[in-house]
């Protein structure tokens, strides 16, 4: 009998988490409000955060804060080109900003994002079970896969500067599991041809 492999043979993109916010007004057809939130751990740019918002509460097109800008092109140019075009355009300006987290991941989880435009919050509860996502480099026409620990929530809400996004959560199925378009996707590791 074969030993089981125990090493995946895959380069590590990079690893830490990349928490997300998507809220609708018709049951999740469009998107109103997209927040795409990076704790970096490691990656070959370095560790850091990132956060990509698209909402009526910011005003027309994406923007992006962060606290390292080398770090954040190397994730707009190797990962959120996959997830979401908008954000990987790398003419964007990158607004410098401090991130925060506080709460429990039993009860209400929050993270914090401070600069000079203001203050971004985006809050997670009523978290459900959560579930291991597994996605080998290849599936899905991605060249690199992740593996990520998803809690979904079914409350969220994102606010700009003590304005509240209106548009709401919306359930999901992810590969038969229970989830939610608004997602804790924690100890998240991105796999692929080494960088």
């Amino acid at each position: 009998m074969a030993e089981p492999q125990m090493v995946d043979p895959h380069g590590v993109v990079m690893t830490g988490e990349n928490s997300f916010i998507r809220l609708s007004n018709d049951g999740g057809k469009t998107i109103e409000d997209r927040v795409s939130h990076w704790r970096v751990l490691w990656s070959p740019a370095g560790q850091g955060h990132a956060l990509f918002i698209e909402s009526p509460l910011i005003g027309k097109g994406p923007r992006i804060y962060s606290d390292n800008i080398g770090m954040t092109r190397f994730l707009q140019r190797r990962i959120e080109v996959l997830l979401h075009q908008p954000f990987s355009d790398d003419s964007l300006p990158v607004i410098d900003a401090e991130f925060q987290r506080a709460g429990d991941s039993l009860s209400t989880v929050e993270e914090r994002i401070l600069s000079d435009d203001g203050e971004i919050i985006m809050t997670w509860w009523e978290l459900m079970a959560p579930f291991v996502l597994t996605v080998p480099p290849g599936a899905m026409n991605r060249p690199i896969g992740v593996y990520s620990t998803f809690l979904p929530a079914k409350g969220a809400q994102l606010a700009v500067n003590g304005e509240a996004a209106t548009a709401k959560v919306f359930m999901q199925d992810r590969f038969g599991k229970p989830s939610s378009s608004c997602v804790l996707a924690w100890s998240e590791t991105w796999t692929g041809p080494a960088a």
